[in-house]
């Protein structure tokens, strides 16, 4: 138990002694991921010394003694071109068949039937043990993947405490005669600033008056004992501050406020569109919009793309930095199974702190921000998530101001429009209906996009977004 007098310099050495723990954990995941990842690389195809393993083991269930023929010879011989040959043709057709064959064989062999019977049994052996030895490769490098990006993960979250500085002497007679009037006892205090631009406070406290209040109410009374930005709840902190002492995290509030729309439409036909989408307020000062487009329309591009939406989501809230997030999405979908049903990820960060826009893609369509300058496209690559790895996430940076306004959009949406060079199109479209609110702008572009293409024939998805000072 720490002493009152003395509580906000336990609780900050704690705060240290956490960030330096987080580093030393960093380090081993590190190290953990250098012991794993071994020089192994995934072949691409049989080598030569398959084709003669496979010819020799077929020798030596078929010709026994005899000398007809030199296929036992060929065989062996590490520089013959008919070890390429009998590659080539095996990865071509799928097997190998009697012309394939040399003409001695096929004028001497009198089992040549069997011969090359199993002489496709042993190819298909190894063209399968090689796909199976390329799975375990691939699912190795992810899990060392892996390992390296909690690693930045947590290390960034360990550099990010250590820079934290401690300014609860400033604030604290004021907070706790502010809760004391309003018949709260505030045991320890803890108020840490991150960067100069935001502020978290931890309150050991608890009611003397025998009532229960809520923390949301607290939060009130602080963002008044310290003036400036509202204040809210931290949604791993207790929702009631009653008698016995509990510590609460408060967030002070961004400068920014986000409202957002959305308007959609599945493809004529379909009663389920495959795209999916969210808002969320999950990480602490940020708001996040999401948008998932899966392959093809239905209920399984609408199965897949909800899966990528949901994870995403559950991997920011649990403190993943975008980038890492959607890395890992990227890996978790290309190990799921054998069939593939690939969707895109656009995902738009706002820092409410700073008004700092982040947009990561994997393979989805460009991003619209409209502003007083007029509108920019943000593109990236055409790589879907669970198509290849590794995988880097398109990353895009841009300063939003007040009253600038996001448009995210679905390939149906842009597919829709006519022309050749359809971003364009939707460019100038967007300059010239001006400013509209959220939802407004939302509708508007939904259908537009339908009455060009006479119908949605794709699931069509408008998602956006303003950014207003508080």
């Amino acid at each position: 138990m720490f002493g009152r007098k003395n509580g906000h310099n336990d609780m900050a050495e704690i705060h240290v002694y956490t960030a330096r723990k987080l580093s030393d954990m960093a380090g081993s995941l590190e190290r953990l991921a250098r012991t794993f990842d071994l020089d192994h690389t995934c072949g691409n195809g049989l080598s030569r010394d398959d084709a003669a393993a496979a010819m020799q083991m077929a020798a030596a269930m078929v010709c026994g003694d005899c000398g007809r023929c030199s296929i036992r010879e060929e065989g062996r011989r590490e520089d013959g071109y008919y070890l390429y040959y009998l590659l080539r043709a095996f990865e071509k057709n799928g097997s190998v068949d009697y012309e394939d064959m040399p003409r001695t064989f096929l004028d001497s062999c009198r089992r040549r039937e069997q011969f090359v019977g199993h002489l496709n049994r042993n190819l298909g052996r190894a063209a399968m043990n090689l796909t199976w030895k390329n799975r375990f490769l691939e699912s190795r490098d992810a899990v060392i993947s892996q390992f390296r990006e909690l690693a930045v993960i947590l290390e960034e979250f360990s550099r990010q405490m250590e820079r934290a500085r401690d300014v609860t002497g400033g604030w604290e007679r004021t907070v706790r005669r502010t809760f004391l009037l309003h018949h709260m006892v505030v045991e320890r205090m803890l108020v840490l600033e991150y960067d100069g631009k935001r502020r978290e406070v931890f309150l050991t406290v608890r009611t003397n008056h025998g009532r229960c209040v809520t923390s949301a109410d607290a939060a009130l009374l602080l963002g008044q004992a310290m003036g400036g930005r509202g204040w809210s709840v931290a949604r791993d902190s207790k929702s009631i501050v009653g008698r016995k002492a509990a510590t609460i995290r408060f967030l002070e509030e961004g400068v920014y406020e986000v409202l957002c729309g959305v308007a959609r439409k599945p493809k004529d036909g379909e009663s389920v569109s495959g795209d999916n989408f969210t808002f969320s307020r999950e990480a602490p000062g940020q708001v996040v919009i999401s948008l998932s487009d899966g392959m093809g329309s239905g209920d399984a591009a609408g199965e897949e793309s909800r899966r990528v939406v949901e994870l995403t989501e559950q991997l920011l809230a649990a403190g993943y930095t975008p980038r890492s997030a959607l890395k890992l999405v990227n890996t978790v979908l290309l190990l799921t199974g054998e069939e593939q049903h690939p969707a895109t990820v656009d995902l738009c960060c706002v820092d409410l702190y700073t008004g700092v826009l982040e947009a990561m893609k994997l393979g989805a369509a460009a991003t619209f921000v409209a502003g007083e300058a007029g509108v920019e496209l943000l593109r990236a690559g055409d790589v879907p998530a669970g198509v290849l790895i590794p995988v880097e996430p398109a990353l895009l940076t841009r300063k939003l101001w007040e009253d600038d306004r996001i448009v995210m959009v679905s390939d149906g949406v842009l597919e829709a429009l006519p022309g050749d060079d359809k971003e364009e199109f939707m460019k100038e479209y967007l300059e010239s209906i001006g400013r509209r609110s959220p939802q407004e702008l939302a509708d508007m572009v939904l259908e537009f996009a339908g009455a060009c293409a006479g119908g949605a024939r794709d699931d069509m998805t408008v998602l956006t977004a303003g950014i207003w000072v508080k």
